[in-house]
This record gives C-alpha cells, sequence and structure tokens, in this order.
C-alpha cells in the first residue's frame, strides 16, 4: 500500500476517533450514575441507560485493529501490545494493588489473607478485583492471542458468516456479573476460578463486537446505512431497552449489550454522517480528541477517583432513592460525582504526562496509556 493511500485510510478515522472520546464518557457515567434501590425501577433503569459502555470498547478495539490489519505481523503486534496496553496496565494497577492490601474491606478483597505474590497475579490476570473496569484487559488480551486466526478467516471469507451465531451467543447469553460478596464462602482457589469465569465469559458474550467492529471497518459504507436508517435503529434501541428493564425488574433475564449494539449503529452513522462538519468545527473537534487520545488513561485510572468520592462522601456505589425529592438530590450527586472522576482523571493524566516529559520519557504511553 502507497504512503498516500495509508495516509488516506488513517484520515478516514476521525469519526472512530470521536467515538472513542464518546465511549469513554460513557463507560465512566456507567460507573459513577448508577441510582435506586438493588431492583427498582429506577436501578433497572439507570442501568440500562448508563451501564455497557464497554461493548463500544470493544467494537472500537475490533474496528481499529481490522483498519489497521494491512500491516500486521504477529510478532510486532503482540509486542506493540505488550507496551501500549499491558504495560501501562500493570503500572496504573499498583495503586489498586495497595488499596487492596491497606484496606481489604473497604475496597472489597475476596483473597485478604493470601499470599501477597499470589493475589498480585491473580489481580493482574483477572483485573476485576484491584480496577473493577481493567477486567476489560485480560479480556481483550485473548482478542491478542486470537488476532491471527481472526484475519485467516476474514481471509477465507469466514468470519463474518460467524457474525448470526456471534450475536445469537451476545442475545442469549448474557454477562456472568461477579462481586466479592458473592464468592465469600469459597476457597481462594475457586475465587480465583469465578474470577476467570467472569473474563472469560465477557470474551464470548463481547465476541460479536469485535467482529462486528472488524467487519465494519472492512465495509465501512455499510455505516451510512445506520445513518439512513437512523429511526428503525433508534426504535430498536429503544424497544430493546424497555424489554431488557422489564425483564430485569421481574428477575428474568438481564443483557444490556443488546441496546448497546444498536447505539453503536446509531452514534456511528451520525458520526459517520457529520465527520465533515465535525471536523469544520475545530474547537469541538479539538477537545473531543483530546478525550479520545486520553480515554484509555482515563480508563485505567477513574475507578481510583470513584473510589475516593464515595469514601469522602460516604457515598454507596449505587446511590438509593426514597420518593421524588430525593431522585433530585440523587441525581445531583451522580452529575458530580461523575464531573468529578472525569476532571480529577484528566488532571491525573496531564500532571503525570507532563512529569514524565519533563524527565525526558517521551513514550507516556507505555506508563500511564497516554
Amino acid at each position: 500500500m502507497s504512503e498516500a493511500a495509508v495516509k488516506q485510510k488513517k484520515e478516514m478515522l476521525n469519526y472512530i476517533n470521536v467515538f472513542r472520546g464518546l465511549a469513554i464518557l460513557l463507560i465512566i457515567a456507567g460507573h459513577t450514575m448508577q441510582m435506586g434501590t438493588k431492583g427498582s425501577w429506577l436501578n433497572n433503569i439507570s442501568f440500562e441507560v448508563f451501564a455497557g459502555g464497554t461493548a463500544l470498547f470493544i467494537f472500537i478495539s475490533g474496528f481499529l485493529f481490522q483498519h489497521l490489519s494491512y500491516k500486521f505481523e504477529y510478532k510486532n503486534y503482540m509486542k506493540k501490545k505488550w507496551t501500549n496496553v499491558i504495560l501501562p496496565y500493570i503500572i496504573t494497577a499498583i495503586p489498586g494493588i495497595l488499596l487492596c492490601f491497606y484496606l481489604p474491606q473497604a475496597y472489597g478483597n475476596p483473597f485478604d489473607g493470601l499470599n501477597p505474590l499470589a493475589q498480585i497475579g491473580i489481580f493482574l490476570t483477572t483485573g476485576r478485583v484491584h480496577n473493577v473496569p481493567t477486567w476489560f484487559i485480560p479480556m481483550i488480551v485473548i482478542f491478542f492471542f486470537f488476532s491471527y486466526i481472526l484475519l485467516y478467516l476474514e481471509k477465507k471469507n469466514i468470519l463474518y458468516k460467524l457474525l448470526p451465531i456471534l450475536f445469537f451467543i451476545t442475545i442469549f447469553i448474557p454477562r456472568m456479573d461477579i462481586e466479592p460478596e458473592y464468592v465469600v464462602n469459597m476457597d481462594y482457589f475457586h475465587k480465583y476460578i469465578e474470577y476467570l469465569k467472569y473474563v472469560i465469559s465477557g470474551f464470548i458474550h463481547f465476541a460479536s463486537m469485535y467482529v462486528f467492529g472488524m467487519y465494519l471497518s472492512k465495509y465501512k459504507e455499510k455505516i451510512d446505512i445506520f445513518y439512513n436508517k437512523r429511526w428503525l435503529f433508534i426504535f430498536l434501541m429503544i424497544l430493546t431497552s424497555v424489554i431488557d428493564v422489564y425483564l430485569s425488574h421481574n428477575g428474568i433475564y438481564t443483557n444490556g449489550t443488546i441496546s448497546k449494539i444498536f447505539l453503536t449503529m446509531i452514534v456511528l452513522g451520525y458520526l459517520k454522517h457529520y465527520d465533515t462538519k465535525i471536523k469544520e468545527h475545530e474547537k469541538i473537534n479539538h477537545w473531543l480528541d483530546i478525550t479520545a487520545k486520553y480515554s484509555f488513561g482515563l480508563f485505567f485510572i477513574h475507578w481510583y477517583y470513584f473510589f475516593l468520592f464515595n469514601i469522602l462522601f460516604s457515598t454507596p456505589k449505587v446511590i438509593p432513592v426514597n420518593d421524588l425529592y430525593h431522585l433530585f438530590i440523587v441525581c445531583g450527586i451522580v452529575s458530580l460525582r461523575f464531573l468529578f472522576v472525569l476532571f480529577t482523571s484528566f488532571i491525573t493524566l496531564y500532571l503525570i504526562k507532563s512529569f514524565l516529559k519533563k524527565i525526558k520519557i517521551e513514550n507516556t504511553r507505555e506508563f500511564i496509556g497516554v
């Protein structure tokens, strides 16, 4: 591929870059804006609206993987993933590991009492305990290992024929849920197995979104369909959301990913359609670009500030609501929590990045993901 062709191909990704910035905002909102007594209508609705941003992140990962596959070489690919994904994951895990050791009850460490080195191994291979959102990393590493096979299947015109099966799995095999209290009566080995199962179930559940991202990267013109038929997809998103809230409330079934599939189509359709206009608004595009560039770093550290906010203001992760008046107060609290987590995470990353640059470390991405 010529240099001009490569440049043109990279320039086409502004709408994906913007999408990446919006995806991290949804992920942070999903963690910070949960409200309502567990099992209540409000709790199920807030979960449906805000949770599930991980699906968008996985879609973007698949999209970018295929987009850059023209220069794929397995050994170099894995080296880059070590440098740009796994290494900053390990470094940014340090605060969470320390919290697990020194505040095990408050932070929620079900492996408290186990040999510290064994705990570190468990934390890093599952991601869920020391820094809850980063279970994504062990899960995405599975995709890294299968990268050669995925491209081989694509080359043989097999991969995308599997999409209906993968979507069937996503719809009818919801994500496994796990919290420290779910494994309290298990021994350490079986606790670890449960957390590994959580990661693997995430891989199985979200495989459709990764492959879907690859598919739309290869056939970018199909994204236009999402905008042209946007009202159909908006209707399907609302319909699946309502059904999921109803089934969740009645304890039958919970799967927030389905509506996020349609959300992905809708947002992507709009962003691609208005890509030129977004780029023309330089300030808006600039801040969306910054958010996108900081997205991985925000993903790595925002949970720590979420924990800090809850400790400082004695706030539960999911804030209960007693009545309508209390609802307005809680909406204000979760909105403040979202902004607090977002801006403190941004500032922290900016300061660390600036410090690393001052001490002549240019590749700050391998330290903090930015």
